[in-house]
């Protein structure tokens, strides 16, 4: 398999690690109870697309949502990283669409089985262009972001409603794992998700660091 290149940095991508419902409101229109501690699940590299292409439908799917997040680039590697050192471990940041396959992640829940499959379908982590990253903390609890479909706002989120937040998110990682150079980490998304349709146009941005745009076709 080819490699991966993080698009804004001499990097390729390495392991993706994802966090989900890291927004109260989220979880709660999923009905899903407020975590703890974060809830991490992983995508394959080979799940990775960019801006302009095409998130492809796939056919074992009958309903594919969409989940915009703020995506973190990991500069250096790392493990046991404390939160206070976490922003250290930052070297660019980004916008990116994590999809679901919500039909089959509903099913596996149902049999408690693992639903990695509803989440690593080609095509079903999409990245931005990434911004560097200045090593300013107090912005890593404020940053905007939003997604529209079709020219209607579908998710507005900031990173100051995260329940667990960008250092704590290293920190815990880096407990498990460890972090090295190209990993990704997506971090949760806001309310709002929805299924998609083939021919929707779909437009992310973070800040005014960078937009990521795709269509969606059928398998």
């Amino acid at each position: 398999m080819a490699q991966k290149k993080i698009p804004g940095t001499n990097l390729i991508a390495q392991n993706i690690f994802c966090i989900g419902r890291n927004y109260a409101e989220h979880a709660k229109e999923l009905n899903n109870p407020i975590p703890t501690s974060p809830v991490v699940f992983i995508k394959p590299t080979s799940s990775i697309i960019y801006d302009k292409e095409n998130l492809i439908i796939p056919s074992q799917s009958k309903r594919v949502d969409h989940e915009v997040e703020i995506v973190l680039v990991i500069g250096k590697d790392g493990k046991n990283i404390s939160e206070a050192d976490a922003y250290k471990y930052i070297s660019h940041i980004g916008v990116g669409l994590d999809f679901t396959a919500r039909d089959l992640q509903d099913k596996a829940k149902e049999k408690s089985l693992p639903w990695s499959i509803a989440k690593g379908f080609d095509t079903f982590a999409a990245i931005s262009h990434f911004h560097p990253y200045d090593g300013n903390l107090e912005k890593l609890s404020n940053i905007s972001f939003n997604l529209t479909v079709n020219n209607e706002v579908r998710q507005r989120g900031n990173s100051k409603n995260m329940l667990f937040s960008i250092p704590a998110i290293i920190a815990f990682l880096s407990t498990i794992y460890t972090l090295s150079e190209g990993d990704l980490i997506f971090t949760g998304t806001p309310e709002g998700i929805a299924p998609l349709n083939a021919g929707d146009k779909m437009t992310a941005q973070i800040e005014d660091w960078a937009t990521l745009s795709l269509g969606v076709v059928s398998a």
